[in-house]
């Protein structure tokens, strides 16, 4: 028996020498990404439908915004708690419970006959997306030991997150022109029940049977609604300004309540997250790399389509066509980034990709009013894809190593949580600087803030910041030991290697 290095605790973390891998793991992987893929899409397919929901369902311009709002709101404050259930109710049960209520969750928001009605849609996907990110993948981590295998999963896993977050705008665009709004969420449907009906042959059942499946409600409550907080007070502080009494306000309760969370799981018998697993520098860095990936690539992302359709004048289709090529080298990256880290370790790597990342913001300074494609955005595109997909796959190894099988829900919820944390945070900051700066354009010169000129100076002031926030990934590769990725151990725990553990056919 073995001593978990991130919990304390004992049990199997390996699976047995004689042990056979499962020869259905790649088809799994290949269910998980579909169902992954459809999460990644809907967060960003919906941009494109704003301007036809909002003529349809009469829905304001705040009504609007809690399509987005209210999906982003119980997706980033479920998580952890989704992660966790995966872990104790068993992983392949609750992943087939939270595609079956995304499935449901999408139908409703097809059929949604008022404003009302979509936005409680939408906070149900949320919710089910909440359930069904992180049990996907403790799956991954679960069907596939960690080292080269696991690699070369969370390689594909980055790949299909780089599709996801470029290629909404080109679907939901084409959708919406073709068939109408609706159908970016129908098309959730059929996918989805393929996917459930598969689930039960392809995917094996696993969970933490040594713990006793007692919950940590204090901690639940806490840390949901400490995120919760925070994202909404992130995302709507561009609008009401980040000084007012309000934002601050949201930020000091959501302060208040991961101090009463941490007070709690250091006191809980069964916490929802053990405090031991902050000892290790790799899965601490690793999670703050993904917290800078997601700051960093979320926000340029939305500039990007800014700039794109406001200043360049191109359509959603026509821009979403576009990023074609970085798509493409966001895949290369992270296919290349994951043999690499096998090769050569996290921190090279990651350090590489971060630098590709800012590289590519930095190009994406220099933009104009009267540019092009070919000329402002095509060699940034090609710097910023390969570097978004290698730090992704290289944050995201970090922060799933050295974790035993029993905690893979938890620290699949922790990647997913500061990934989805970091990007609204990104998103709100860049939001706030394009506009200050545009502002500023204006007061100067009196030309119109919402001209070519002034929104042009905005958008490169964003840019710039995004820029700035690579430099919290380059301190987290730091932070990465310099050795290759391997287990760590903590002081006082005998040597584990993660893996498999107790699975049932």
């Amino acid at each position: 028996m073995d001593s978990d290095p991130v919990s304390g605790q004992t049990g199997s973390a390996a699976p047995a020498a004689g042990d056979a891998l499962d020869p259905r793991r790649w088809k799994a992987l290949a269910l998980l990404g579909i169902a992954f893929l459809m999460i990644i899409l809907d967060g960003t397919i919906v941009l494109t439908a704003v301007p036809s929901m909002t003529q349809d369902l009469g829905l304001s311009t705040s009504g609007v915004q809690w399509v987005i709002i209210a999906y982003a709101l119980t997706f980033g404050g479920l998580m952890l708690f989704g992660g966790r259930m995966a872990d104790l109710l068993g992983r392949r049960r609750v992943f087939m419970a939270g595609l079956a209520l995304f499935v449901a969750a999408s139908l409703l928001c097809g059929l949604a006959w008022s404003g009302g009605v979509l936005v409680g849609a939408r906070a149900l996907q949320g919710m089910a997306a909440a359930i069904l990110a992180p049990s996907a993948l403790a799956i991954v981590m679960t069907t596939f030991p960690e080292g080269p295998e696991r690699n070369t999963a969370l390689g594909v896993w980055g790949g299909l997150g780089g599709i996801g977050a470029t290629a909404g705008l080109l679907v939901g665009g084409s959708v919406t022109t073709g068939l109408g709004w609706e159908w970016i969420f129908f098309i959730n449907v059929p996918v989805g029940l393929v996917a459930l009906a598969l689930s039960p042959a392809l995917l094996r059942e696993s969970s933490d049977r040594r713990r006793p499946r007692a919950f940590d409600p204090g901690g639940a409550v806490t840390i949901t609604g400490a995120l919760t907080l925070l994202v909404y007070a992130v995302v709507k502080a561009p609008s009401i300004g980040w000084t007012n009494v309000r934002t601050i306000g949201l930020f000091f309760a959501a302060v208040a309540l991961v101090a009463l969370f941490v007070l709690i799981e250091a006191r809980s018998a069964a916490p929802l997250v053990p405090l031991r697993i902050f000892r290790s520098r790799t899965v601490v860095g690793g999670n703050m790399a993904i917290f800078a990936v997601g700051m960093a690539v979320d926000g340029a992302l939305f500039i990007l389509t800014l700039y794109a359709q406001q200043v360049l004048g191109y359509s959603a289709v026509q821009f979403g066509l576009m990023t074609a090529v970085l798509t493409g080298m966001s895949i290369v990256g992270a296919l290349g980034g994951q043999s690499l880290v096998t090769r050569i370790g996290l921190r090279p790597v990651m350090l590489t990709g971060m630098l590709l990342v800012g590289g590519g913001c930095l190009l994406l300074t220099q933009i104009s009013a009267k540019g092009s494609y070919v000329n402002d955005l095509l060699a940034a595109m090609l710097v910023f894809g390969p570097g978004l997909g290698a730090a992704f796959v290289a944050a995201q190894i970090a922060a799933l190593t050295g974790v035993l099988e029993q905690e893979s829900g938890l620290a699949s919820g922790l990647v997913d949580t500061a990934f989805n944390i970091g990007a609204a945070l990104g998103i709100a900051i860049v939001s706030t600087v394009a506009v200050s700066r545009s502002q500023e354009v204006f007061a100067r010169t009196g030309a119109s803030a919402s001209t070519g000129p002034a929104l042009t100076e905005g958008f490169r002031a964003a840019f710039a910041v995004t820029a700035l926030f690579v430099v919290t990934g380059l301190v987290a590769a730091l932070v990465l030991p310099r050795r290759r990725a391997q287990r760590e151990v903590v002081p006082g725990a005998a040597a584990a290697v993660p893996g498999t553990g107790r699975a049932e056919a």
